[in-house]
């Protein structure tokens, strides 16, 4: 089949099928995007495959389950800060335990802002351990589109849309870069009409 030729089951370009795997190095790996980008529809799909242990992906979500239950939020501003930093020190302590024994972790949470991603690289930095960079970067239709079908009630559509443009203002590779990634890649999604197993794919992990 040609490169650029229809896949005959669906209709759409296979050149993504030609293109060499990306070779993930033992270290950090920020997962950098808005809700609803597919983040975790991504780690779900890697740990699936077994291409990484289900131990190696913290997430702060998951976390947040684990200490508080389904609770949406705390009730009062003191009690969400305390929350908060509980949910910040046992990502932390996860993260570092594995780091400390050479093994790759993946930081599953937004982290489009600059003050998120300071702290993850720091720990990294402590152990001279790599940092690659994910960017889930789908428009802000995609994302609208992935929140609804998603039924999410902990966000609004007007906080899906703040998201997209802080992750446009300071989530550019040349920005992540400088900031202390040695790698940045761009994970392919529904614009590219790639699954999420289709993207796991793609990645081979080090």
């Amino acid at each position: 089949m040609p490169e650029n030729s229809p896949d005959r089951a669906g209709g759409h370009p296979r050149s993504r099928d030609f293109a060499p795997p990306i070779r993930i190095p033992a270290g950090l790996v920020l997962l950098v995007g808005p809700p609803a980008s597919g983040k975790t529809s991504f780690v779900r799909a890697l740990v699936e495959r077994r291409q990484v242990e289900a131990e190696a992906v913290v997430s702060s979500d998951a976390i947040r389950a684990e200490l508080f239950g389904a609770v949406a939020g705390a009730p009062d501003s003191d009690a969400a800060d305390a929350a908060d930093a509980r949910i910040f020190e046992e990502r932390d302590r996860r993260i570092v335990a594995r780091l400390a024994a050479g093994r790759s972790v993946i930081a599953e949470s937004t982290n489009v802002t600059p003050q998120a991603r300071e702290r993850l690289i720091a720990l990294a930095r402590r152990f001279d351990a790599p940092v690659t960079v994910l960017r889930f970067a789908p428009d802000v239709a995609d994302l609208l589109q992935q929140y609804t079908e998603r039924g999410r009630t902990d966000l609004t559509a007007a906080d899906i849309r703040a998201y997209e443009a802080v992750m446009s203002r300071d989530a550019g590779v040349d920005r992540l870069r400088s900031e202390g990634a040695a790698a940045v890649h761009d994970v392919p999604g529904r614009r590219q009409s790639v699954t999420p197993a289709e993207a796991a794919a793609r990645f081979v992990w080090g």
